[in-house]
């Protein structure tokens, strides 16, 4: 499988290693908006299973730090040894609270699919993650969200399967909490295109959280859920 210009996938590896919605999917819609030149040191926050670095680094040519709390980075370091990218991607074991680098190191950030166990928090962007970035860097992520907000609580249909700390909000409202942080301008505030056609690859997965998901995607029926694209440039 193919994903931007230049990014070759085994669809067997992908379907192993996908930990949610086909972050490949997120990510080539988020880099048609993002300009990262050759060379540069990009974070891949929350990389799970190193997905998104492996595009990231081949589609780029730059060197990627792939950050991620749960997956263990000589895990992960097997997979890109595998794939001839050890040199271009460096894993680490890391917090999203507690990022062990130095201020203004990275050109770019992306995070697909994980902003928001974090990300919602009142001032996380300010305090955590644009001291990192350059000035003039971008910051991308993509998160799953909602079509609009829920006003009235959660709809009947998705009771059984919501949790308090899922953190699912609309465009309007990422796009909200980012207007009140002084340090970025924001670019793209949208919907993914790609959204349905992540979920479905997703649900085909032999993995046991994606079978769960099934349930709750037909009872969701493509009324409720979004996957927001945030795009800014840290001012």
């Amino acid at each position: 499988m193919q994903f931007g210009k230049k990014t070759q996938m085994d669809e067997t590896f992908l379907m192993e290693n996908m930990m949610g919605p086909n972050c490949l999917r997120h990510i080539e819609d988020l880099a048609e908006k993002v300009t990262v030149k050759p060379g540069s040191r990009v974070l891949d926050l929350a990389c799970g299973k190193g997905l998104t670095s492996i595009f990231l680094a081949t589609e780029y040519d730059v060197t990627v730090f792939a950050a991620d709390l749960w997956i263990e980075p000589t895990e992960n370091f097997e997979r890109f040894k595998k794939l001839g990218l050890d040199d271009r991607i460096i894993p680490i074991h890391a917090e999203a609270h507690d990022l062990p680098f130095a201020n203004e190191y990275f050109d770019a950030v992306f995070c697909v699919d994980a902003y928001h166990y974090f990300g919602a928090e009142e001032g996380y962007l300010d305090k955590h993650l644009l001291p990192l970035v350059a000035g003039g860097g971008n910051l991308a992520v993509s998160i799953p969200g909602l079509q609009r907000d829920f006003t009235k609580g959660v709809p009947e249909a998705l009771k059984p399967f919501w949790e308090d700390d899922m953190n699912f909000y609309s465009v309007k409202w990422w796009k909200e909490l980012w207007e009140r942080s002084p340090g970025v301008e924001i670019q793209h505030s949208y919907s993914q295109p790609c959204h349905t056609r992540a979920w479905e690859e997703w649900l085909r997965c032999d993995n046991p959280y994606a079978k769960q998901d099934i349930a709750m995607m037909q009872a969701e029926g493509g009324k409720y859920f979004d996957s927001i694209g945030m795009i800014a440039a840290k001012k």
